[in-house]
């Protein structure tokens, strides 16, 4: 405390000579209030003093009194009371970090529990999470490199990104990191930027030069090296072949090793820093001092010291008194503030967001009826009725729509609704747009495999039921064929006994019944059956649409299939000659 009374002074001292005409004023109003009154003029001055109540004489101290703090408080404020200096960064720098995954089929090794392609992501993650400032972009790459995602300072849209990564859907095997840096580089020369960082994360390079003639200055290259020295197997279990391991061509099985020294030799040459994997973070604190841990990474190290301004707290303080210089509404600002507010708060969250923000807030928290009744775009809100469970009116609208993601949209709006045929039909029609559509084809292949096994259940059932029939047929056959006979002994008889006559009709009635009850058992199966199969087909439907896919999730595939294609009639990639993994 002692220390900041020392340190006190004002930044702008000019503003403290408006205390002397202040002082002035305020000795004129009270020399004014004091010796005079409004009703002087009408009432005489002995008389004034009678009637005049010490409330009335009060009531003008307060006012006085108010108004010189006030004032008093608006001087010190525009004065700019200071005590505290605050280093204030003098420039900021566009801190650029490129990070280069390798997605050969060497990471798939297990090594390192789960495996090495796990951890690696997991570490990325790490690292997407602590850069609070900056750029971050994210490549992967195997025979060809691919842009996951250009240099942003989104690192939440590269972390959702990055978990579907894998080596099972790059389109080229290998492990070609000299065009994952020549596009590193394109990324840096895209946003103009030119000083940027690179991080490799592999678990090995075949060929040094691959990457030291990359090596510059204002780009260092660092390296995140994945896996043991001692090595592991590489599983075949992204093939469906569990159990087994990858091989040479001769047969024997292959060991993918992490060669320490190699890639610390790459990381000096290229000026950047060598860290092996750990599940700490010392090996990011290596490779990436100021890769966002510390808060101050990006801010460069010229500054200057500022004064904190305390004089807009001072304003703060004129507020009650303004309130209560108004003694009449005082009491109105006190109650307005005590009322609650509306439980609608959609006038509120107008002022702040539109009405499609607040809708895309409530689908991310899980509210999707709200989130439909919001949207104004029609593509959202039919696929947040989607979500919400409304499949037909997702299905109206996307109906009308003639693009390839429409008619997948409505395939699983229809799909979800039972209807089989017409899923599939628009399944058939979103290939048609898009022949490469692969969740289309995916879907469409389930739905007709259900199909076909639904038909199957119901030709069996309807084969019982006619071997049921006839059996009941052959029984009531040989049931009239005994009644034939039955008459038959009753004509040769024709003289027997009233008695034998009674034990005849009582044969026959006794038969009747038997028909009657075996048509009336015929017909509870024929009912029950028909119900029992429709509750097993229901239930067999159900548990193949838990099956369909509502989120298209080979969007990163089939990027990475275009954009090889496209360099492969360009003449700019060719596969090399070089082992796979």
């Amino acid at each position: 405390m002692i220390n900041a009374l020392e340190q006190l002074h004002f930044i702008r001292p000019w503003w403290l000579l408006a205390l002397l005409p202040l002082v002035w004023l305020l000795w004129g109003l009270y020399q004014r209030h004091k010796n005079s009154n409004g009703w002087n003029d009408a009432i005489d001055a002995q008389l004034l003093a009678v009637q005049m109540t010490a409330a009335t004489k009060q009531g003008h101290g307060w006012y006085l009194a108010t108004l010189a703090t006030g004032l008093l408080l608006s001087v010190l404020a525009l004065a700019g009371p200071a005590w505290q200096q605050l280093p204030q960064p003098l420039e900021q720098k566009r801190d650029a970090l490129v990070i280069v995954l390798d997605l050969s089929l060497s990471m798939f090794a297990d090594d390192i529990a789960p495996s090495r392609l796990v951890r690696a992501r997991q570490k990325i993650t790490d690292i997407l999470r602590a850069r609070h400032e900056g750029f971050t972009a994210l490549i992967a790459y195997a025979g060809d490199a691919h842009a996951v995602s250009p240099l942003t300072d989104d690192t939440k849209t590269i972390e959702n990104l990055l978990a579907a990564l894998s080596p099972a859907m790059m389109p080229a095997l290998g492990s070609n990191v000299d065009e994952a840096i020549e596009l590193a580089k394109t990324l840096f020369e895209n946003s103009t930027i030119n000083e940027g960082r690179l991080l490799l994360v592999t678990d090995g390079v075949d060929n040094i030069s691959s990457v030291t003639r990359h090596a510059d200055v204002a780009f260092p290259i660092s390296i995140l090296g994945v896996g043991t020295l001692a090595g592991s197997s590489i599983p075949l279990d992204f093939v469906n072949q569990p159990g087994r391991k990858l091989q040479d061509n001769e047969g024997d099985l292959i060991i993918a090793k992490l060669d320490e020294a190699r890639l610390q030799t790459i990381a000096d040459i290229t000026h950047g820093s060598y860290a092996t994997l750990s599940l700490d973070a010392q090996d990011l604190a290596a490779v990436l001092p100021s890769a966002g841990i510390d808060e101050d990474a990006t801010v460069s190290d010229r500054r200057f010291d500022a004064w904190a301004d305390v004089g807009p707290y001072l304003v703060l303080l004129l507020l009650p008194l303004v309130v209560f210089a108004f003694r009449r509404g005082a009491l109105a600002v006190v109650v307005l503030c005590l009322l609650p507010l509306p439980s609608e708060a959609s006038l509120w969250d107008d002022l702040w967001q539109r009405r499609d923000q607040q809708a895309l807030d409530a689908l991310t928290y899980g509210e999707p009826e709200v989130a439909a009744s919001l949207f104004e775009d029609p593509d959202w809100r039919a696929s947040a009725q989607f979500r919400s469970g409304n499949y037909q009116s997702a299905a109206d609208h996307f109906e009308g729509t003639n693009t390839a993601d429409g008619y997948y949209n409505l395939g699983n709006s229809l799909a979800h609704q039972g209807q089989i045929d017409a899923a599939i039909a628009a399944y058939a029609r979103t290939l048609e747009l898009d022949p490469e559509h692969e969740d289309a084809l995916f879907n469409k292949d389930l739905l007709e495999q259900a199909k076909q096994e639904s038909e199957s259940d119901q030709s069996e059932n309807q084969q019982q039921q006619d071997n049921q029939n006839s059996e009941s047929e052959q029984n009531q056959e040989q049931q009239s064929e005994d009644q034939e006979s039955q008459e038959s002994e009753q004509q040769d008889n024709a003289d027997a006994s009233e008695q034998e006559q009674q034990e005849q009709q009582d044969q026959q009635e006794r038969s009747d019944q038997q028909e009657e009850q075996s048509e009336d058992q015929q017909e509870q199966q024929e009912q029950q059956q028909p119900e029992e199969a429709t509750d097993e087909q229901r239930a067999a439907m159900e548990q193949w649409l838990r099956r369909v896919p509502d989120d298209p999730g080979g969007l990163l595939r089939r990027k990475f299939e275009y954009e090889t294609k496209q360099r492969l009639r360009r003449g700019d990639y060719r596969p090399k000659a070089e082992k796979i993994w």
